[in-house]
Order: C-alpha cells, then sequence, then structure tokens
C-alpha cells in the first residue's frame, strides 16, 4: 500500500510517499481501508520534530473509510462498515487501529464530511461545552475563526447562546467568519484585536479566549480578558509560547490559564463515542457544517501541508485516496 511517512524531522519537503507493506490486525484491532484523510496542524508539528515521534513515521490522526478486516476479539463491527478514527496514522490507503479509537458514522453523514470534521470538531466541542462551558451572556474571542477548528468553534459557540468576537486575517476570511455566525470581526492585521475586543465589551473585556495561534497572539489575548476570564491556548501554529510568571496573571485580573488537549478529553472510549458522537449528530441535523477547502491526493501530501502551514486554507484540508 501507499504510505505518506517521515523518515527525518524537516519541513513539507520531509513527506515521502512511500510502498509499504499492507497491514493486519493484531488482537483487538481493526484495519481500516482508508477513503479520506484529515490534515492537522498537529501533522506539522510532528513532521517538524517539534513534538517527537518514532521515525520512520506514518503521518496523520484522522481518517475515514470503511472496515477492512478484524483481529482477535473484536466485537462490534463488520467488514465494511462506515467508520471514522482517531488517532492513527491516517495518511495511508489502509490504517491499523485499535477498535476502542474507531467510531461509527451514522447515517447523513459522508466519509468526507466525517474526516473533515472529527479531529477539529470534537476540539471545538471540548473547548465550547467542557473546558469553559459557554452559556448565553458569556463573549468569547475566537482566533483563526475561518480555520478548520476556528469556524467549528464559532458555530458551536452561537449554538451554546454565546456572543463572538472572531480574529482574522483577511476581508475573505471575515466573511468566513461571518458565515460561521461570528457577532464581530477584527482584523488583527490592520488592528490591535485587545483593543477592538475591549471596545466591544465596553471596556470590560471577553470572559474567554480560545487560542490555537499561540506565540503570536498570546499575550495581547491576556489583555483582551475581563477580571478572572479564562485563557484557553490549544494550539500553536505561530509557534510555541515562551515560559510564563504566574504573578502575570495575577496582575492582569486574576486570570486563570489552561492548556487542554484532545487526548484528555477522549480519554476513555465512552468520552471518544460521545463527543464524536455528538458531533456527528451535530452535522447529520445540518447544525454543524464544515468548510472543505481543498481534496489534495494522498500522493501529493506535501502541497496539502504547505497549503495549511501558509495560512491560504479557508477550512479543511483533505487528503484523498482515490
Amino acid at each position: 500500500m501507499r504510505a505518506v511517512r517521515v523518515h527525518a524531522p524537516g519541513p513539507a519537503e520531509a513527506l515521502r510517499c512511500d510502498e509499504v507493506d499492507d497491514p493486519s490486525p493484531g488482537p483487538g484491532e481493526v484495519v481500516v481501508r482508508v477513503e479520506v484523510a484529515g490534515v492537522n496542524f498537529i501533522d506539522t508539528y510532528k513532521r517538524s520534530g517539534l513534538y517527537p515521534v518514532p521515525l520512520p513515521w506514518i503521518v496523520g490522526e484522522e481518517g475515514a473509510g470503511v472496515v477492512h478486516a478484524l483481529g482477535e476479539g473484536v466485537t462490534g463491527f463488520a467488514v465494511g462498515d462506515r467508520v471514522a478514527f482517531y488517532p492513527s496514522s491516517s495518511y495511508a490507503d489502509f490504517a491499523r487501529v485499535p477498535a476502542a479509537r474507531v467510531i461509527p458514522i451514522p447515517d447523513g453523514v459522508s466519509a468526507r464530511a466525517a474526516a473533515a470534521v472529527l479531529l477539529q470538531g470534537m476540539t471545538a466541542h471540548y473547548l465550547a461545552i467542557d473546558t469553559f462551558p459557554l452559556r448565553p451572556g458569556h463573549t468569547a474571542l475566537v482566533h483563526a475563526a475561518a480555520g478548520g477548528t476556528g469556524a467549528l468553534l464559532v458555530q458551536l459557540a452561537k449554538a451554546a447562546g454565546a456572543r463572538v468576537i472572531a480574529t482574522v486575517s483577511t476581508e475573505e476570511k471575515a466573511q468566513v467568519a461571518r458565515e460561521a455566525g461570528a457577532d464581530e470581526c477584527v482584523l488583527y492585521t490592520r488592528d490591535d484585536f485587545a483593543a477592538e475586543a475591549r471596545r466591544l465589551t465596553d471596556g470590560r473585556g471577553v470572559d474567554v479566549v480560545y487560542d490555537g495561534v499561540g506565540k503570536a497572539t498570546f499575550d495581547r489575548s491576556l489583555d483582551a480578558l475581563a477580571l478572572r476570564g479564562t485563557m484557553v491556548t490549544f494550539g500553536q501554529s505561530s509557534g510555541k509560547i515562551p515560559p510564563l510568571d504566574p504573578l502575570v496573571l495575577s496582575n492582569k485580573g486574576s486570570l486563570y490559564l489552561t492548556r487542554p488537549s484532545l487526548h484528555t478529553y477522549t480519554h476513555t472510549r465512552e468520552e471518544l463515542l460521545a463527543r464524536a458522537g455528538d458531533v456527528f449528530a451535530r452535522v447529520a441535523r445540518g447544525e454543524l457544517r464544515a468548510r472543505v477547502a481543498a481534496e489534495i491526493p494522498l500522493a501529493d501530501a506535501r502541497r496539502a501541508h504547505e497549503l495549511l502551514e501558509s495560512r491560504g486554507a479557508l477550512g479543511k484540508v483533505l487528503l484523498v485516496t482515490s
């Protein structure tokens, strides 16, 4: 089969489409014939060496397709079932996945839709529903609101009744954020988003900042928060955040700071199924929509990473196997 692998950390050129042996399932495992793989910033972090992984490494965290083979002891699935999975090496024709991380795709949700919302949809879900549970009366600042996670987070925040201030880099991306439901859009390339957040809240500041950007936005995000506001940093697409003296949080208004991860919010199979199930159900009802920026052939994964890292993608980037 084909598998996109990293043999040594580096830029997008480090991705190689290799021919490798087809996987066979071990006990408690499922082999999925991958139809679509989602492309995410965590893939670029691991490719570059920011997050070290054993090499050579088959890239990818999420995918969707059909069950191809079942290992000993696996129940609840049959060959041909439509499924999604997270996390496992998904940039390949086939993926060997622990059965506990395989998720049924319900009727009304395509493989492409499942791959487009699984990781980013579950991320937006835990952020808006658990990390800082949004309610009517809350104001949230969402960075990179035209991106895959950002646009889904805006939709979930609005569904919870919150007011959303979105930051984007261009007018085109502002339109994407508005279509997702953002109440206000700030072009951070032109305006000081912290000053705008305070102006739009009559000087109070926002209740929560959801920040997947990292280094470039972290300090001013703290300045955008209201007293006892919550800073949620969940990514670092612009670089790693420098060390922080906790006294800064006190001086800026007894702020809360958290750095969650999807893994800890899908730690058990029950959590994974509940979170993915709610995301898929919202997609099936038309309440949650993922904007797909590009569908790129598996063998051209390098182009997919370059597009993502250029910040030129207005939505989700997918790799397709055929």
